[in-house]
C-alpha cells in the first residue's frame, strides 16, 4: 500500500469517527432532553422507590367482615 493510499484510508476513519462522535454527542443531548441523562452527559441513576413504613397494630375486624377464606369457603359454611 502506497504512503498515498494509506493517508486516504485514516482520512476516511477520521472522518468516520469525527461522524460517530457527532451522533453520540445528539443521543447525549436527546437524553438530557428527555431528562434520562446529567448535564455531565451521565445517565441518571435509577430512582429507588419511596419505602412506606407498615405500622405494627392490628388491623380493624370490621375490615375482614363478610369475607371468605381463600380455598376454605365461607365462614358459616363447611367445606365439601
Amino acid at each position: 500500500m502506497s504512503q498515498q493510499e494509506e493517508m486516504t484510508a485514516m482520512q476516511q476513519r477520521i472522518d468516520e469517527l469525527v461522524q460517530r462522535v457527532g451522533q453520540l454527542e445528539q443521543t447525549v443531548d436527546q437524553l438530557r432532553v428527555s431528562g434520562r441523562a446529567e448535564p455531565g452527559g451521565r445517565p441518571k441513576e435509577p430512582s429507588r422507590p419511596e419505602l412506606v413504613t407498615i405500622p405494627d397494630t392490628p388491623y380493624n375486624h370490621a375490615l375482614w367482615t363478610d369475607t371468605d377464606d381463600e380455598g376454605l369457603g365461607a365462614r358459616d359454611r363447611h367445606a365439601p
